[in-house]
């Protein structure tokens, strides 16, 4: 007789959840020598699962960037571990999976839009037809139409940062890694960004993990955000952020739900903020 064994509820809730994406785990950075050894981030474990926008949000100083290199392999970690997909991570390895929003834009001011966005496609040898449609859908999503020969020194802040994001998105990555890349924006310009990359988000849902020290911006664009203390970060707090999606970048920060949330989050924050200007 073959018996058969039920799976309890609790198994198959497991079996459904999203798989993880990105495992962190007692992971630590130290710079310098003995003597002056300085501990940019302490002992931090948090995951990021398929398809989740998390944010990790800190006073500056705390970490952010460093957490984001070490998990993209562009810096040596002092202990712990960092897995994507199970594997560990190592620095200087290339994950094809994985692409990189940098703080800065990082066009190129001798390629136009359009040779800057297929950059990689190019790299990758694609065909030159493949290539030049797939540009040309990425600057329509973008809203650059007619802006593709123009090179960056006639584009605003916002128009160039749009073709960085571009670029690594055309790539297409299961993963995303984004350090502050609307840090430098004026208010209207980053609003405008939150759109553009909410609207992306939407369709592809990618993994993603955002830096950031504007707790507006963590709070429109993400489904979670990690809350680092201040210098040594460590993992403070994990809030969920359940705002509806789609979302409008402009009128979820008129709703009560925002302002409760933010305020929330703002008592923990704002202990942080006071910590480092006491140091």
């Amino acid at each position: 007789m073959t018996s058969t064994v039920a799976s309890s509820p609790a198994s198959s809730a497991k079996a459904l959840e999203p798989r993880t994406r990105i495992a962190v785990a007692g992971l630590s950075k130290t710079y310098g020598a003995a003597s002056r050894q300085v501990t940019a981030v302490d002992n931090v474990s948090f995951e990021v699962r398929q398809g989740e926008f998390v944010a990790l949000l800190g006073p500056s100083g705390c970490g952010k960037s460093t957490i984001l290199n070490m998990v993209a392999g562009l810096l040596p970690k002092s202990a712990g571990s960092i897995r994507i997909d199970a594997d560990d991570v190592e620095q200087g390895l290339v994950n094809r999976k994985v692409g990189y929003v940098f703080q800065r834009d990082t066009v190129f001011p001798w390629r136009t839009v359009e040779a800057n966005i297929g950059y990689g496609l190019e790299i990758a040898g694609l065909p030159r037809q493949q290539r030049r449609d797939k540009v040309e859908s990425a600057i329509e999503t973008a809203g650059l139409t007619g802006f593709g020969r123009s090179f960056p020194r006639m584009l605003s802040g916002g128009m160039r940062q749009r073709v960085a994001l571009m670029r690594t998105l055309i790539m297409e990555p299961e993963i995303l890694l984004m350090d502050e890349p609307f840090g430098a924006l004026d208010t209207h310009t980053k609003l405008e960004m939150h759109k553009t990359l909410l609207d992306i988000w939407e369709r592809e849902r990618q993994t993603v993990l955002f830096v950031t020290h504007d707790l507006g911006e963590a709070l429109t664009l993400s489904s979670r955000i990690i809350l680092l203390s201040a210098r040594p970060g460590r993992l403070k707090d994990d809030f969920a952020v359940g705002f509806a999606r789609p979302r409008d970048a402009v009128s979820l920060r008129e709703t009560p739900e925002f302002a409760r949330l933010y305020t929330h989050i703002w008592h923990s924050l704002g202990e942080e903020f006071r910590r480092t200007k006491a140091k």
